[in-house]
Formats: structure tokens, sequence, C-alpha cells
């Protein structure tokens, strides 16, 4: 590469011809960076260096990384021109500025969580008695526990209930965070005990207890002696103590939180246990494609056959919406539907599956078939061996039971696929209690299982052909495979090569959920029916319900399936009252 001709006179501009127009900076030549020069200098040759750039200037653009580059818009900017090693080449924008080193960009500081001092919120025990964990669940800020909390729970800490469980859970964590003070005094119980001193980091906040007794005047309509009332005037006591602070009041009992907000004090529900707000949001299970899906899917789009089964594999702009084992559809007007099941997402690309049809009579399970698109996604998941866990929801006859329960007569007694079907609910009554029941574990649960009886006669009277006594040895064949179980005695089961089947799962608490699913072993397959807008379960809610935890943490796994069912099969009569009653 020709060298250009030195210039005539000292920081004069060299002339166009003076370089070759094709001349090009060499990526091999490293142009030295103005912030490694020097802040302050004085030697003679880098004054006449920088009087020389001061003619020639050279426009510099600032990188994100905190060097300079420069431009090539500037004619002097040629690699060709060399200076001594100890001279910076880059000259500032502006002559009157000297050269200052660019440091470099800082790294940008944590936010921090809140500027706002940490709330206190005073539990009420129907918030620890219905979640064991609520200590926990506070993030940074404070809990406070009145005395009277403490004597609540240790009231109800007998027996082999769910909530005397849950008590003494409760005890046990506040005992271990008691043994972490280093002393008993009521000055170190003052400070506050860590929360997450027991391992627990995600509570920041410190658990206080009431030291000292708080006597503040409630209005003279409510009885001083209610426990109820001793907490709101913990909590007015407390807003007058700590003004500074936000003080509010949690508990799941309503009239206490409207009590509370009548005497002007803050009262918030517990809603840590809510997996959804609002149970609109709640995962259906089916999705349906939209109309122009083969004009923007086709023109990638793979499909194959095996197995009498159509498979196709897509990739486009659907594939981040979907989930594995989620159903889809496409019915379109004057073309064939589409009725599929995801069951591979690999990075942009999806796997559909057809389904099998069982609105067709060929088809039946046990001598039903599906009456809509929900029932026979629905069969499908049921006959599914790789589907482990099914949940299924729906409003009052959608046919929820009778489609398990013929699913499960079908592989248990014509495919050998499980030994036996186990069916289990909750006891919860709708009205009053009625008491004891006698008999064996099977002859008290005998009331509970109606809908059990209901099903079953309906599937014995598929078969007409067989006449009476056919049709009373298929009964007793049916009923000695199904297994009825109290839910009282699942705790360390294990169900090997069985049909489960858990009716009204709607009234189980997230924990009673796990119990029972964890109960599975090696070829058990799990079927939860429920309809969430039928909760007895006192404090249980349709966004805290067992199923709808069960619904949401399930969902995208492959050996998993949910369908919302949402047209009622029973009868106009019922299908008219589930509307408009």
């Amino acid at each position: 590469m020709p060298l250009p001709k030195p210039p005539t006179k000292r920081a004069s501009r060299l002339e166009p011809t003076a370089y070759a127009a094709s001349l090009a900076v060499s990526k091999n030549q490293a142009v030295p960076v103005a912030a490694h020069a020097p802040e302050k200098t004085t030697a003679p040759p880098l004054a006449q260096a920088t009087q020389a750039a001061q003619a020639a200037p050279a426009v510099t653009r600032a990188m994100p990384n905190g060097n300079r580059r420069r431009s090539t818009s500037a004619a002097p900017a040629a690699p060709e021109m060399r200076a001594p090693a100890n001279l910076a080449l880059v000259a500032p924008a502006t002559s009157a500025a000297p050269l200052r080193p660019v440091a470099p960009p800082r790294p940008k500081a944590a936010k921090p969580k809140s500027n706002e001092a940490p709330k206190l919120f005073v539990l009420d025990t129907n918030v620890l008695m219905h979640d064991p964990m609520s200590l926990f669940r506070f993030e940074e800020h404070d809990i406070y526990l009145p005395m009277i909390t403490l004597e609540e729970l240790d009231g109800h800490k007998k027996g082999m209930t769910e909530v005397a469980r849950n008590v003494r859970q409760v005890s046990r964590d506040l005992d271990t965070l008691a043994a972490s003070l280093k002393s008993s005094t009521l000055e170190e119980m003052a400070k506050g005990l860590p929360l997450d001193s027991t391992g627990h980091r995600e509570a920041g906040g410190k658990l206080f207890f009431q030291t000292q007794l708080i006597d503040t005047p409630l209005p003279q309509g409510l009885p001083q002696g209610k426990a109820d009332n001793q907490i709101l005037g913990v909590v007015q006591a407390l807003k007058v103590q700590q003004p500074q602070r936000e003080v509010v009041l949690v508990s799941k009992d309503i009239n206490m939180r409207i009590k509370a907000r009548a005497l002007g004090l803050p009262a918030e529900d517990y809603r840590n246990d809510k997996t959804l707000e609002d149970s609109d949001l709640l995962y259906t299970g089916v999705q349906a494609l939209p109309a122009d899906f083969w004009e923007r899917h086709g023109k990638t789009m793979e499909s194959w056959q095996q197995g009498g089964i159509t498979f196709y594999r897509i990739s486009g702009p659907l594939v981040p919406s979907l989930l594995v084992n989620e159903l889809i559809y496409l019915e379109a007007p004057g073309a064939a539907p589409l009725y599929a099941k995801v069951t591979e997402i690999t990075g942009k690309t999806a796997v559909l599956r057809t389904l099998k049809d069982y609105g067709h009579q060929k088809n039946a399970v046990w001598g039903v078939t599906a009456r809509n698109r929900e029932q026979n996604f629905a069969l499908n998941l049921l006959m599914d061996p790789e589907c482990d866990f099914v949940t299924l929801t729906g409003t009052a006859g959608t046919g929820k039971t009778l489609m398990t329960l013929a699913a499960g007569l079908s592989q248990v007694l014509d495919e050998r696929r499980y030994s036996e079907i186990i069916v289990t609910r909750v006891t919860v009554p709708v009205g009053e209690d009625i008491g004891f029941l006698p008999g064996t574990e099977e002859e008290k649960m005998g009331p509970w299982m109606g809908a059990l009886d209901d099903n079953l006669e309906v599937l014995a009277r598929g078969d007409s052909s067989a006449g009476e006594w056919g049709r009373a040895a298929t009964n007793d064949l049916v009923r000695s495979k199904i297994k009825i179980k109290s839910l009282n005695f699942m705790r360390g089961r294990t169900f090997l090569n069985k049909y489960v089947i858990i009716d009204e799962a709607q009234n189980l608490t997230p924990k009673q959920m796990k119990t029972l699913i964890t109960r599975a072993g090696p070829g058990t397959k799990i079927v939860c029916l429920g309809n969430l807008a039928q909760i007895d379960t006192p404090y249980l809610t349709e966004g805290s319900s067992g199923l709808t935890y069960a619904v949401d943490r399930f969902k995208g796994w492959a050996h998993s399936g949910h369908v919302t069912l949402a047209r009622g099969e029973r009868s106009r009569l019922a299908d008219f009252a589930s509307e408009v009653l």
C-alpha cells in the first residue's frame, strides 16, 4: 500500500491527492484509545501533536464500552500517519477541553425492594390453622402474634383432624424459632426472632410475640372477653405505638375483617394460599386453533402416519403458546375438523397427534360414547396408558364420573391394564351431619358413594341381551373390582397397578391433594374429578382449592392432562337449572 507524502507545512491538511481513494483502515493496526492517554500532558512533543490535531480535527464517537473510535468522515484519520508511541493520536472534539480518560461503565446497583418500612402483620389464629407455613410467606415484612392467638392454638392441638395437625406443626415451628435465641429475656424477645433462622430464606422479616399487657379500650358494643375483640385491641394499640409503620390484620374470618375496617383498622385476607385470584384464569387444557392455521403453518409442516395415527410437526407463531398434552381443535365450515393433542415441544417445533373418535359407536368405552368435543378429549386422556394423572372439571351433569368409571372398567376388566379400581372422596356434608355410621370402612363410605352406585346402574343397563342373571353376574364382577376407601387412612399407603378415582376433589386442600397423589406407585393412574362451583369445605375457595392447585402445577407435564367439560349431558332439566340457579 503506498504511503502518503509527508505534509509540506506543519499542522496543515493533506491534499486529497496525497493518499489513495480506496484506502481502508487495517484491522491489525489498533488505534490508540484516548482513555489510556495521561490526564495532564506537559511534554513538548505531545503539545505539538495536540496543535497538529487542532489544525486537523478528527471527530470521535463514544462506544458503549467506554472506548472511542475515529469517524471515517474525517480525512486525516488515515492509519499511515505515524507518531511516536508516547503520543495520543485521537484529539478531542473541542480544542479548549484537555484530554481526559474515559471512565469504564459502572455496574448498576441492585434496587432495594422498598424504601418504606416493612409492614407489621398481626396474624389471626385461623390463618395459622389454615396454612401452617404462613409464618414464612410474608417476605421482608414482620409478623406479630398476640398472646390470645397462642392460647387458641393450644386449645386446638389435640385430635387427628387436619386443623389439629396444622396447629401442632405451627407449635413446633414456633418452638424452633424461640430456641434460636441466645437468651429468653424479655429484652431479647422484644428485638424479634429472625424468621430465616430455621432455613426459610424467603422470609426476611422478624417474628414478634406479645410480651406485655396491652390495655386499649374498645367500643362499648364489643365484648372484651371475646378472642377476636382482644386481637382487634392489640392491632389498635400497635397502630398507636408504632405510627411510623403500617400495621395490618390478616384473618380468614370475613366478619372479623369487617369489624376491623369498621374500627378504622386495615385488614386483609390471607391470599398466599390462592393459586389463582380468578378461577376464569384456570388452565382449561383445550385450545382452539385459528382459522388460518393451515395457511400459516402448512408450508413448513411435516406429516406422517404410524399405527393408523397421523402426526404433524409444525413450526410457527403458534408453538410458544402450546403446552405438552394440551388438546387442540380446528372446526371450519366445509372442511374436515382437526382434533389433536400436543405430544412433544422441542425448541420452535411441536408435534401433534390426532385423537381417536370416541363419539363413534365402534369405539365405545364400556358402552359409553362421547356426546361432545370435550367428552371425546376426556376419553382420550382416560384411555391413554402414558397419561398417569388426569383432572376433569366441569359443572353438574357433564359426565365426569360416568366416563371415568367406564374407562376404568374397560381397562381393568377388558384390557387388564390395572388390577382394580379404588374410589375415594372427602366426607364433607352439604347440610347437617347425620352422625356416626355403623359398619366397616366400606359400609361407612357407602352413603357417600351414591354417585358411584348411580353410574354403575347406568353402565350395567347397557347390556340388555344378557338377561337378568347375566346382569346380576356382571354387577357382582364389577363390584368385586371396585374398592371404596376412606381418605382418612391414606397416609403411608402405596397403590401398585391401580386405577384411582378421587371424586369431589374440589373439597380437598392442597396438602390433602399432595398426600393422595404421592400414594401412586408403578403402573397407577389417578383421576381427579370436581366442580369448583360446589365447594363445601370451610375456608376453601376456588382459588385455594387443591384441585385448582393440582391443575395449575401439572399443566405442561408430559404424563398428565386436563379437560374442562363445558356442556351438560345429564338432562334438559339439570342443564337449565345449572344456568339459571
